[in-house]
């Protein structure tokens, strides 16, 4: 269940992407685990005052949207 769960979100985070793009930022699904899912936000996103609201109020909610048992999203530095 787990590994369809996790390919689910990769086509999601996938379709957030051209989103992001558009704005000159990025965004890379790096896993789920525990009920969350770590992202990488990267370009313009990365310096930018709104990643917060863009992590919270886009990309979590259009997951937990489509997959309910996601618990939030979490932008991590690599």
């Amino acid at each position: 269940m787990e590994e369809e769960t996790t390919k689910k979100i990769q086509e999601l985070v996938d379709d957030i992407k051209a989103f992001i793009n558009m704005d000159g930022g990025d965004i890379e699904f790096i896993k789920y685990e525990d009920g969350y899912v770590y992202v990488k936000l990267s370009g313009a996103c990365a310096g930018c005052s709104f990643l917060d609201i863009t992590l919270k109020e886009t990309v979590e909610s259009y997951l937990q949207e489509e997959i309910p048992e996601i618990k939030g999203v979490i932008n991590v530095d690599l």
